[in-house]
């Protein structure tokens, strides 16, 4: 069992990390306003424009997680050879995230979520996207670097951060596993439908209740212990991967794990927030779980401190990266409650 005053320590282990994020980055876009009248067109708010706001989302909301944590994030992804694309880039530098995986296509245009906040409550989403697979000579660019970086680099842990965008595919997925496997370097996996079945041989797969019902062809589950037990255990057989987390919401998280040929598992409740944006906390468990993961902390701590961690980025507007400080304080007082 961890123990409150090993935390600061811990923590202090995350800033010798290295960490290969792959997946669909994208570009969250915000328009911030309020709202005092419904329009005389339609039934709709009327949003009177405060301010404008461009931040990393998706994969390299992962990355600003990684770095805020105080660890060295390296992506790779594929992005559009457009105006969203340059800006994205340009964040990410900015933002201290290593672009040496990061290839332009024009065959693509950057994945753009554009959100309309009113009173700071979400108004409506537009996304701007292509979500078909790379093409054969972009693929082919994606793996020669992410061979490079393996190559040149001491990572630690590799994150697969999966939106459906199309630049993780099942051949990506198993390029890049035996890579690990060779190398033994832990990867883990924030999954969505199309390629659920596809990680085979990672370390840790984190999907939410939603995503286990769909790529388990399970519609029914519940999120119960036992249910979960018996979901994880069949998922953990057919992907050959010893660690299943399933986050839950206001329902807390879910992990089952082998160790040293035993099978365990653990419900660790929520804890009471004030939540404000759901948007972006998977991005922030994962992140977190991985760290954790490649520090060598136990699973049930691992998820105590993944779950706590995506609780508190819901406390905030928009997609935000966790803060280092704010966790290990909260960490503390929840292992000394």
């Amino acid at each position: 069992m961890l123990l409150s005053d090993r935390l600061p320590a811990i923590f202090e282990t995350f800033n010798n990390q290295k960490v290969l994020i792959i997946g669909d980055v994208m570009l969250d876009a915000y328009i911030w306003g309020k709202v005092e009248r419904i329009s005389p067109e339609a039934p709709v708010p009327v949003v009177t424009v405060i301010k404008r706001e461009e931040r990393l989302g998706g994969a390299a909301n992962v990355g600003m997680n990684i770095r805020s944590l105080g660890a060295k994030p390296i992506m790779c992804s594929v992005i559009g050879s457009d105006d969203k694309g340059d800006t994205l880039r340009a964040l990410m530098l900015n933002s201290g995230l290593d672009d040496a995986g990061i290839i332009e296509s024009p065959h693509r245009s950057t994945t753009t979520k554009f959100r309309i906040l009113g009173n700071n409550t979400q108004m409506l989403r537009v996304d701007e996207e292509t979500s078909r697979p790379l093409e054969k000579e972009v693929f082919h660019e994606l793996c020669s670097r992410i061979d490079k970086i393996l190559k040149t680099n001491d990572i630690n842990v590799i994150i697969f951060q999966d939106y459906d965008k199309g630049v993780i595919t099942p051949e990506l997925i198993d390029f890049v596993t035996e890579m690990a496997e060779e190398m033994n370097i832990p990867v883990t996996v924030d999954p969505k439908k199309r390629n659920f079945l596809a990680y085979r041989n990672t370390t840790l797969i984190k999907p939410n209740l939603l995503e286990m019902k769909e790529g388990l062809e399970l519609p029914e589950l519940l999120s119960d212990k036992e249910s979960l037990k018996k979901a994880a255990q069949k998922l953990s057989v057919l992907l050959n991967v010893p660690m299943v987390m399933n986050t839950l919401s206001e329902d807390g998280v879910f992990i089952l794990w082998s160790e040293s040929g035993k099978t365990n598992n653990e419900l660790l409740p929520a804890f009471r927030r004030s939540i404000s944006d759901v948007s972006g906390a998977g991005d922030t468990v994962i992140s977190v779980a991985s760290l954790c993961l490649a520090c060598g902390i136990g699973a049930k701590d691992m998820a105590l401190i993944s779950n706590l961690a995506g609780g508190l980025v819901c406390e905030e507007a928009g997609v935000v990266p966790i803060n280092k400080e704010k966790l290990l304080a909260e960490a503390k007082r929840i292992l000394n409650s």
